[in-house]
């Protein structure tokens, strides 16, 4: 496991919200090497104790529950220094010759002149690097970002980071499918009618302007996010997990995704964004009023996109990839609806069709199916199963990392795949673009535009 963490971009957002709230969680596990550090790199003015008391603040807002004591050990392990990350000679002072995973997290604008200072300082043998999603700001940049770094580092030493692959439901996707005879036969277009993947959620745009507003929901999530758990959804069994079984089944399914030309994809896609309104007990401005947003960028706070897949398993089996935020209730699942029988003996009934819902925040997994009911007619009813899974012990994020730490890239995105997911939704984009999709309003803390709840 390698023992230096350099975080470029240590003042970012995600370093405070998610990235040292998981080595913390980490750090409590027993999962970091006795001699491990952290070298966070940015241009602030800092100097270790204040960076430090930066990270005790981040982690009472994002981390409260945080273990007080594995905090204070992490802080202990963590040193600041300060440094233009596009300027060689300014960066090479966060390496000491120890190999070392490199973290960055910046804004995939300068990405590339980060990884040309990265090429002049000759990071330490051994070393590794990690992006931080969305991997390039479309696919002429992806393809460049991927020349770069396949120039500084092989392959297996990148990790194209997205933590939805460490999510534990996504994960049981697999044993879902693969570990139970009762799904897999059933897992095909003879039986399946639609799929549904939702990451609704009440969260509005927290101070995140500076990343979110010109990004928007599509690339947000439904280009990477969702799109990582579309390929476990609808994948054909790998030969294993070893990762290059495990990444070549992703991007064979990622690969059958049907690719249309623009005006195919403006009538398969809808946008829109947040007016005012209230979600839960609070009041929630408009998007184009919170602070930082520009309105002139049109930016989507919702996206849904309708997907299909030419292989013999899923032809004709629609697949819808919906995110939003500020929505009135927080919806992160996946939805598989199988089709009535052909023929019963019950008659036309009203009841809705079988269904498994896969939770993937809080993880739970449920089963909708018809039984009848009491009485002496024989009337049909709904009945629904469902559990709660046990947390996983480490966090997506945690998992994420630690795999980064050890060299481990089954969870990391490979360069094909990051590029073929851009190919899928460039149409998307290039319609947004040209406003062919309208883009549709919807009150904070409702279900979205009209009629757009997918169940």
């Amino acid at each position: 496991m390698l023992e230096r963490l350099v975080i470029l971009g240590g003042t970012s957002d995600v370093v405070g919200r998610l990235v040292v709230p998981a080595l913390v969680d980490l750090e409590a596990d027993g999962a970091l090497p006795d001699g491990f550090r952290i070298v966070a790199v940015a241009r602030h003015d800092e100097d270790d104790d204040s960076y430090r008391q930066h990270l005790r603040d981040e982690l009472a807002d994002h981390a409260p529950d945080a273990d007080p004591d594995a905090r204070e050990a992490l802080l202990g392990r963590t040193r600041y220094h300060e440094a233009d990350t596009t300027e060689a000679d300014a960066l090479a002072g966060a390496f000491d010759g120890t190999a070392a995973a490199v973290y960055l997290a910046l804004p995939p604008a300068i990405f590339s002149p980060t990884l040309e200072a990265l090429e002049e300082v000759v990071l330490p043998e051994g070393s590794r690097v990690v992006v931080e999603k969305p991997f390039g700001e479309d696919l002429e940049h992806a393809r460049e970002l991927n020349r770069q770094l396949l120039g500084l580092l092989p392959e297996d030493a990148l990790h194209r980071m997205d933590h939805f692959l460490g999510l534990q439901m996504v994960q049981n996707l697999l044993a879902l499918r693969f570990a139970n005879r009762l799904f897999e036969p059933l897992w095909r277009a003879d039986h399946v009618e639609r799929v549904d993947i939702v990451w609704d959620e009440t969260l509005t745009l927290e101070g995140r302007a500076g990343f979110y507003d010109g990004t928007g929901a599509l690339k947000d999530m439904l280009q990477n996010h969702l799109l990582q758990v579309l390929a476990l959804v609808a994948m054909e069994q790998p030969g294993s997990l070893d990762p290059p079984a495990f990444r070549d089944a992703k991007v064979e399914l990622l690969r059958q995704v049907r690719h249309v030309d623009v005006e195919a994809a403006a009538e398969h896609s809808r946008r829109a964004r947040y007016t005012a309104g209230r979600v839960g007990d609070e009041d929630v401005p408009a998007y184009v009023d919170e602070e930082g947003v520009d309105p002139q960028l049109r930016t989507e706070t919702f996206a849904e996109v309708e997907l299909a897949i030419d292989s013999d398993r899923w032809a004709g089996v629609p697949f819808l990839l919906r995110a939003g935020k500020a929505l009135g209730r927080d919806r992160q699942e996946v939805v598989v609806r199988f089709r009535t029988p052909d023929r019963s003996p019950f008659g036309p009934t009203e009841l809705q069709p079988n269904e498994v819902r896969i939770a993937l925040e809080p993880e739970r997994i449920a089963l909708r199916f018809n039984v009848r009911a009491g009485g002496d007619a024989f009337d049909l009813d709904e009945v629904e199963v469902s559990r709660d899974l046990a947390a996983a012990d480490v966090a997506a994020y945690g998992r994420v990392l630690r795999d980064v730490l050890e060299g481990d890239p089954t969870l990391s995105i490979r360069a094909d795949e990051a590029e073929v997911a851009w190919e899928i939704m460039t149409p998307v984009l290039e319609a947004f673009e040209r406003d062919l999709v309208p883009l549709e309003t919807y009150p904070a803390g409702s279900d979205g535009p009209a009629d757009g709840d997918p169940a």
